[in-house]
């Protein structure tokens, strides 16, 4: 049976798309139809594979965040990530896959709701992250992905640790291998991330006699695969995990060189572990004595086969009437476990449904949001904590607070709320806006003169905070709300996620 499945990439840095055309390529030689989606800094890469891609809309967390500010991850980030859900639903549901395979968690999200067997693939847990921010989300999203895919799949160089979900399956990293050969271009291979360039380290390793090939030089033309560089290679320095699972395959030994949080925090993960064929440096000097002396070969299997052969042999399993799991559910939510596209009734239904809910839940959603606002406005009152409040947003203080945050994550578990109870979009956004729209109607009583704000600033700020966080928290929570149903099994308890 030739199997049609899906495979989608994050859209930040070209290594999510390298090492997702590595799993296409392998599904392809098992004979599976590989439509490819993600977009993003991996789109010309895919392209040069032979893959016309879908792309959905673009998110781009690590610059609105680290390079921007909460305020831009609020009005930039979060709107996109839920127009980028909606947008895997809508192609999902026109190709029809059998299964999607992707490290991108909207994606992720998508499949649910699109009834469609997702298998993920992903490396950077919680426990790597020391930003309380970037921890929340990485716990949220692994959670989710773990309890959603029929398989977790978890590519890694490093032995089994604290950090290691339960439920995972690990695999050995995965490399993009083209044909297998090898080129001698050069001594050593730099390869800059999307966040980072190398190209005065380049320069300088030029100056002490080595023949370089850096990536990231204008000059330099994007190949299908970079593998066959390394594995001519002396030495390969780099910043993502990508590159370093391409070392690990390529028997190439590896300096790291991090820039973002999460590359950071892999190289302390490598470093802590004392990963064979890898050393860390934490500055460009650090670079040249690793180079010079650079550890030992590393020695690793490429695990976009055993992905491959994983993800068919499961999806032969699954299309097995003696094993497959039964595809219904009764109570509320019964349903058919994998769903054909919705005419286009069931679609005006389905948008009603997502817009309004079910009458008695979303008239309780929104008899919750007055009590909420009533109490909150009172306690801002009685503590006079208006100012103390307003001073946390990243939009007054430049920067995230403690306060913040936790306000934050409270309105996205409100939104949860509300989408677990069938209360609706707007019942359970208006849930989440409740606690805003507290604090917000102080202005209106409480002795603040400096700065004046307009009539329409508790609604502003509704729309704002509770708004982007509400809608964030209602799409998690309605996805989550159908686990039992996409696995065919409870989700599992106690997961280790760090």
């Amino acid at each position: 049976m030739q199997h049609t499945i899906a495979v989608a990439h994050y859209p930040e840095g070209a290594g999510h798309a390298t090492r997702m055309v590595a799993i296409g390529k392998e599904l392809e030689k098992r004979g599976a139809d590989v439509p490819m989606a993600g977009g993003g800094s991996g789109t010309d890469f895919v392209a040069l594979n032979g893959y016309d891609e879908f792309e959905p809309t673009l998110v781009d967390y690590i610059d609105t965040y680290q390079d921007g500010s909460m305020s831009e991850v609020i009005t930039e980030s979060v709107p996109a990530s839920v127009r980028r859900v909606l947008d895997y639903v809508d192609w999902l549901q026109r190709i029809d896959p059998d299964a999607l395979v992707t490290d991108d968690m909207f994606a992720a999200m998508a499949a649910p709701k699109a009834g469609v067997p997702l298998y993920v693939v992903k490396h950077d847990m919680p426990a790597l992250y020391e930003d309380r921010l970037e921890r929340t989300g990485a716990f949220f999203h692994t959670r989710f992905q773990l309890t959603t895919a029929r398989k977790f799949l978890y590519p890694v160089v490093c032995p089994p640790s604290r950090i290691d979900p339960d439920d995972a399956t690990r695999v050995s990293p995965i490399a993009l291998d083209g044909d297998g050969h090898t080129i001698d271009a050069a001594d050593v291979v730099c390869v800059p991330s999307h966040y980072s360039e190398f190209d005065r380290i380049a320069t300088q390793l030029e100056q002490q006699g080595y023949d370089v090939l850096n990536v990231g030089d204008e000059e330099w033309d994007a190949v299908p695969s970079l593998l066959p560089y390394i594995r001519g290679a002396d030495a390969v320095v780099c910043s993502g995990y990508s590159t370093i699972m391409d070392a690990a395959v390529a028997g190439t030994p590896c300096v790291i060189y991090p820039e973002t949080s999460e590359q950071k925090a892999v190289a302390e993960w490598i470093d802590t572990a004392d990963v064979a064929g890898f050393t860390v440096a934490e500055d460009a000097i650090d670079v040249f004595e690793a180079v010079q002396s650079p550890p030992e070969s590393p020695s690793y299997r490429n695990g976009a086969s055993e992905i491959a052969t994983t993800v068919i042999d499961d999806l032969r399993r699954l299309n097995d009437p003696t094993t497959a799991p039964d595809r219904t559910m009764s109570g509320d939510d019964s349903e058919q476990q994998f769903r054909s596209p919705p005419r286009t009734n069931e679609r005006l239904e389905s948008v009603r449904s997502h817009l309004l809910g079910q009458g008695r839940r979303a008239i309780g959603a929104a008899i919750g949001a007055v009590g909420l606002t009533a109490l909150v406005s009172q306690q801002v009152a009685a503590h006079n904590s208006y100012t103390t409040i307003e001073q946390s947003i990243p939009t007054y203080a430049g920067s995230v607070g403690e306060p913040f945050l936790t306000g934050s994550v409270v309105l996205f578990l409100l939104g949860m709320v509300g989408a677990r109870m069938n209360a609706g979009v707007v019942s359970s956004v208006l849930l989440a806006s409740g606690p805003v729209i507290g604090w917000a109607v102080t202005h209106w009583t409480a002795s603040v003169t400096t700065p004046q704000y307009a009539a329409t600033f508790p609604l502003e700020m509704a729309a704002l905070y509770g708004g982007t966080f509400g809608v964030l928290g209602y799409v998690v929570g309605r996805s989550i709300g159908r686990l039992p149903i996409v696995n065919g099994k409870d989700p599992p308890n106690g997961s280790a996620l760090g």
